[in-house]
């Protein structure tokens, strides 16, 4: 993979402000920068501190492991490195990581080879499956390059729909059926009117129907209010009711977003100590949050390109210090209907994963534009 010192072609926005990154910038020289990266690349490759004597092997412009050390002295009161034990060496703290993220990391290219075969694997799961299919393998995908575990948040009333039936179960409840064009089909329970006429359940259900014409539900929901008038005109007022009822019922806030994880096993790899493994529990224990998870991915829905949240910028990770890589995909009017990405530990491979998100983000939107 090429790296090209800032060339980044998609925009990578952060979660903090971006004052301290301007001051920090001024104030490093080029020698204060040169061991700051390689203490933090350092700890992206090991996750392990590392000491003035072995920075002075491998720094361009060499220098005594004492004059190292009072430019480490410098970095720590800066607060961009701290040492975990009294006689190690240094490791990047968040603020330092989210300064070499934002204003230092070099930032690789997808290769042709890689490009491929995202793309194949992406058009195989999508071909003849649904679009829950499709999710689940960019998942699996971008689980497979990271350290992490790869994630995706869609909302479940993006499918274009084909069929919606209503089912009467008893007097008082029906089953709201609701057949997407990608094959997948959801079923949710609603409670009936008192008093709705027997074949007020087939009556609604040709009138939603008549008015698909592949719409999402959030679009046919706004197609019904807008036409109020019609649909009374057309419709006793139980059916009506009905009507409006059955299509509340499949688009609340916290029940139409869906979330996907693959590679949770990932985790588990590479664990360096006890403490390791208590921030891999803490860290499961936020994913199985689903409601937090999904309102932390949502958060990358509201911008452009790629947002990377480090540790405890967010409350999600201020106790497993994890870090999520995400951007947003889009349906064939260029709405932003979801959000790919990869969670792990905060020593993920930024310059690499962040690119591959990206371009995952942007083979989702084009399968979704095509109809696959």
């Amino acid at each position: 993979m090429s790296l090209s010192r800032l060339s980044i072609v998609m925009p990578i926005s952060s979660s903090s402000p971006s004052s301290l990154e301007a001051r920090l910038a001024a104030d490093l020289n080029e020698r204060s920068r040169e061991i700051f990266r390689q203490i933090v690349e350092t700890y992206l490759v090991t996750g392990e501190p590392v000491g003035s004597r072995n920075l002075a092997r491998v720094l361009t412009h060499p220098l005594s492991p004492a004059s190292i050390r009072n430019v480490m002295a410098d970095l720590e009161a800066a607060g961009l490195v701290f040492a975990p034990h009294t006689s190690a060496g240094r490791l990047p703290t968040e603020t330092g990581l989210r300064f070499f993220v934002d204003a230092m990391m070099e930032i690789g290219d997808v290769t042709t080879e890689e490009r491929a075969h995202i793309e194949a694997q992406m058009r195989a799961a999508a071909s003849g499956h649904t679009l829950e299919t499709a999710l689940a393998e960019a998942s699996t995908l971008l689980s497979g390059v990271s350290r992490g575990a790869g994630v995706v948040v869609t909302s479940k009333s993006n499918a274009a729909l084909k069929h919606i039936e209503f089912v009467r179960l008893d007097p008082a409840r029906a089953l709201v059926v609701l057949v997407s064009e990608d094959g997948s089909v959801e079923n949710r329970l609603l409670d009936l009117p008192v008093g709705l006429p027997a074949g007020a359940l087939v009556e609604a259900g040709n009138f939603l129907n008549a008015r698909i014409q592949g719409r999402t539900l959030g679009d046919l929901r706004q197609d019904i209010q807008r036409r109020r008038a019609e649909m009374e005109k057309e419709l006793d007022g139980l059916t009506a009711k009905l009507v409006e009822a059955g299509l509340a019922t499949t688009v609340g806030p916290v029940e139409s977003r869906q979330l996907i994880v693959r590679g949770q096993a990932n985790l588990l790899d590479d664990l360096k100590a006890t403490e390791d493994l208590e921030r891999i529990r803490l860290l499961f224990a936020d994913l199985e949050t689903q409601t937090d998870v999904i309102d932390l991915l949502s958060r990358a829905e509201g911008g452009e390109g790629v947002r990377i949240f480090i540790g405890s910028e967010n409350k999600l990770f201020s106790l497993s210090g994890s870090s999520m890589i995400a951007a947003p995909f889009r349906d064939g009017n260029q709405k932003i209907v979801g959000v790919v990405g990869v969670i792990g530990p905060t020593r993920l491979n930024y310059a690499r994963i962040v690119p591959m998100v990206d371009y995952t983000a942007k083979v989702v939107s084009r399968i979704l534009e095509r109809g696959r």
